[in-house]
């Protein structure tokens, strides 16, 4: 198991304060609830992140690459919900990092598509476990039947049309 006693103190500390500061009636509201579950988890995510030199956002892009490779920059722009202006600051951003090459599209020249380097493949694989390890902790409170059930609940909610 990842220890990261650091982020676990903050996220203590903030969960902490969180609990102690809560009207009953404000920590009834959905969106309070969501807000700070999403905090806590991207405070574990960001520390378990933090080794391999990426973000949630940037992880992203690596996994929407991986499974669909070689892709356009609109393509996994698309598929993550993201403009395409966030788009090029992201691939920009792992670019420089080593992450991905732009190279052009052998079907048309006009456009680029955007793929893992060897570095990139190996540091998404080794990204995603720690990500793995920082959503258990976070839903560690719960059993296994209900983090599937949280977890098709929020993709019910998200994508309601199925």
């Amino acid at each position: 198991m990842l220890k990261i006693s650091h982020a676990d103190d903050q996220v203590n500390d903030t969960m902490g304060r969180m609990s102690s500061r809560a009207n009953p009636l404000l920590s009834a509201r959905l969106g309070y609830l969501l807000k700070h579950a999403q905090l806590r988890l991207n405070e574990l995510t960001t520390a378990a992140l933090a080794p391999f030199d990426l973000n949630g956002r940037e992880l992203a892009v690596l996994v929407v690459l991986a499974g669909h490779e070689p892709a356009s920059q609109q393509q996994a722009a698309e598929r993550l919900g993201v403009d395409r202006t966030t788009m090029v600051a992201l691939v920009d951003t792992l670019q420089a990092k080593g992450f991905v090459a732009r190279q052009p599209s052998a079907g048309d020249r006009r456009k680029n598509v955007v793929a893992l380097t060897e570095h990139g493949r190996d540091t998404l694989t080794r990204a995603v476990q720690a990500s793995d390890e920082a959503e258990r902790r976070f839903l560690a409170p719960l059993d296994h039947s209900a983090s599937k059930q949280l977890k098709a609940a929020l993709l019910a909610v998200i994508q309601p049309d199925g």
